[in-house]
């Protein structure tokens, strides 16, 4: 007997030395095959006084389930928790092990190996047919752990990153990284100003005074959360953003310009299928083997089809220029170069003209985004993690589960072990 009981608990990692595994058997259970072993666990002494002067009164029965290599072969200890009652101080107890928790028919080493799978890019129900548990299981699981993203509201990072994404129902929920670390600060419900107010209202004014810069779009309330709540901090235009914005005014007029003409002619052919060339750099341009284009029936390069296409409206070409000269100059920092572009002169398309007004009334913070080595981009491949995992779970209706398994999915968490993440239930 002591040899079996060795062996089972060098099998199944079982280190109670008060669990004594008596024999095994396999039973059909609703159509699958399980494995089933039988152990008793005993109660050396009183929990209540020590005392080893017990009186024994049966034994409660429960099925535990537990971890297998084999998803097709479940495994089931029935293990029988002795009853006993104190001489000493009259007090009734249950044997209690580490093997499940009390009242709790899942074994504490299925919930680590659930809450290790929710720290990957799987769905609860296959996580949930792994390891022979409901889905209500893994997500009583995933609850447990939602107390462990708690806020400190003594510490805030030096550089901050402002975005939303949208989650639950559909709505925008406001996030906010760490522009060093790249770790999440907080994802809130609401991207509303009072709400973010609020949050970062809480935060001791040496934590809010401690953040030197805030990257975010041109969302205009942002800079206005930054300006009442941090009074060190500079405001950083992400230049993704400004870039995408000039890029998307002069598309808009490239289609205008193109509409004036007629479909069969060679200048709507020229600014019509070849479109992606405008939108690329001009030094990236093809601009020595030419190709045939079927479209406007001529062998030309990259760099001639575009010379060609502006040339056939004054706007378009002077924006064609000021978009090119303003990607070069935020890519090298050149930050009189960039002023100079805004406040442009020269004939362009009324969305350009707009855009560049936008810049105009947001000049310090533009000009910090070229000028500062911080953008969005590490938020922006954030939230591209964030999209992976609702459309892994086909979407989410609770805001804290899908909170939570974001940062349990985030890399600092993986590197962790599972065990210090889990609240047994």
């Amino acid at each position: 007997m002591s040899s079996l009981n060795h062996c089972i608990k060098f099998e199944l990692d079982v280190k109670d030395e008060n669990i004594v595994f008596k024999d095994y058997f396999y039973k059909s259970i609703k159509l699958q095959k399980h494995k089933i072993y039988e152990a008793e666990l005993i109660q050396p002494a009183c929990p209540f006084c020590g005392s080893l002067d017990l009186l024994h009164n049966g034994h409660l029965i429960t099925n535990i389930r537990y971890p297998t290599a084999n998803a097709s072969l479940p495994v089931i200890i029935r293990l029988a928790k002795q009853r006993v009652k104190c001489r000493d101080c009259d007090h009734w107890s249950m044997a209690q092990s580490e093997l499940a928790s009390k009242y709790c028919s899942i074994s504490n080493a299925s919930k680590l190996k659930i809450l290790s799978a929710l720290t990957e890019d799987r769905s609860m129900t296959s996580i949930a047919s792994e390891n022979n548990v409901s889905v209500n299981t893994v997500q009583r699981v995933l609850g447990s752990c939602s107390h462990r993203f708690l806020d400190s509201y003594e510490y805030l990072p030096a550089h901050l990153a402002f975005d939303e994404f949208k989650g639950v129902d559909r709505q925008l929920h406001f996030i906010c990284l760490d522009g060093d670390s790249h770790q999440v600060v907080q994802i809130l419900r609401t991207r509303y100003k009072k709400n973010l107010l609020k949050y970062f209202g809480r935060f001791s004014p040496q934590a809010r005074a401690n953040v030197k810069t805030v990257t975010m779009d041109l969302n205009f309330y942002y800079q206005d959360i930054v300006r009442a709540c941090f009074p060190n901090a500079q405001i950083v235009i992400d230049r993704f953003h400004m870039i995408q914005m000039l890029t998307r005014s002069f598309n808009s007029l490239r289609v205008q310009v193109m509409k004036t003409f007629d479909k069969r002619s060679r200048q709507y052919q020229l600014l019509k299928s070849p479109w992606k060339l405008y939108l690329k750099k001009f030094n990236e341009l093809e601009k020595v083997h030419p190709r045939y284009n079927w479209h406007y029936k001529d062998c030309l390069t990259q760099a001639q089809v575009v010379t060609e296409g502006i040339s056939a409206n004054t706007a378009l070409e002077n924006s064609y220029n000021l978009m090119q000269s303003f990607i070069q100059a935020v890519e090298t920092g050149n930050t009189h170069e960039l002023k100079s572009l805004i406040n442009c002169q020269d004939q362009i398309g009324t969305l350009m003209h707009k855009t560049l007004l936008t810049f105009k009334h947001n000049l310090t913070a533009v000009l910090n985004g070229a000028a500062l080595p911080y953008s969005n981009g590490c938020l922006e491949g954030f939230n591209r993690k964030i999209k992976q995992i609702e459309r892994t779970a086909f979407g989410y209706s609770n805001f804290t589960n899908l909170l939570t398994r974001i940062r349990l999915e985030e890399d600092l968490y993986k590197e962790k072990e599972p065990n210090t993440l889990l609240m047994v239930a």
